[in-house]
């Protein structure tokens, strides 16, 4: 949850802000999510707790790295990491609450499925009203910050299969392609066949497609 700035140029060493965690014996519980532009389906949020010391290489920021990569560090990310919680939000709860608060409610549910109780929890972007954890918000902490970056691939992963899945169901809007995003092809779609119930109708985007 940030918003627009440069790109981050990334630390020297990349755990850094987990070590002075690590020096006290502190579990870090680095959150982000994925979904929070799309005109369809749901949000996802993930967090992950590394083991001291440990790195997994190759793990950035989600959106510099290609969607091959990603898929193969997600498997190395999840027997990795000590422990990984992951949530989402439905179309209905982001129409109903607002796609901030639905975000919220998606970064709560990760939190609360970590297998153990993190001792620090270190949030991408802006800090989350009502998060339910005290927690520190870093902008760009996607790229600054390894468990971060970690739970941003987590999340994308995650949201990316679940759009192919949905594109199975829904076919002809692309979203195995533009994971539900307001592409050109998408927007086509839309006004060729109509909505599904998984796009997001409260999103301005799609109420001026209705509005066509």
């Amino acid at each position: 949850m940030k918003p627009d700035s440069q790109e981050a140029t990334r630390p020297l060493d990349p755990l850094e802000y987990e070590r002075g965690f690590w020096g006290r014996d502190l579990l870090v519980a680095g959150v982000d999510e994925a979904g929070r532009g799309p005109l369809a389906g749901p949000v996802v949020a993930a967090a992950v707790v590394l083991p001291p010391r440990v790195m997994i290489d190759g793990a950035d920021d989600s959106k510099r790295l290609t969607i091959e990569l990603r898929e193969e560090l997600f498997p190395r990310i999840m027997s990795t990491a000590l422990h990984v919680g992951v949530g989402a939000a439905s179309v209905r709860e982001i129409d109903g609450i607002n796609i901030l608060k639905a975000t919220t409610k998606a970064m709560r549910r990760a939190l609360h499925r970590l297998r153990a109780t993190p001792d620090h929890v270190v949030v991408d972007g802006l800090s989350v009203h009502h998060l339910g954890w005290e927690h520190h918000a870093v902008v760009d902490g996607d790229a600054l910050i390894h468990s971060i970056g970690c739970a941003s691939i987590v999340a994308k992963v995650i949201r990316d299969r679940l759009m192919r899945k949905l594109d199975r169901r829904h076919p002809g809007y692309g979203w195995a392609r533009n994971a539900g995003y307001g592409t050109a092809e998408h927007r086509e779609a839309i006004a060729r066949m109509g909505l599904t119930p998984h796009h997001r109708l409260t999103f301005t985007g799609l109420q001026f497609e209705m509005d066509l």
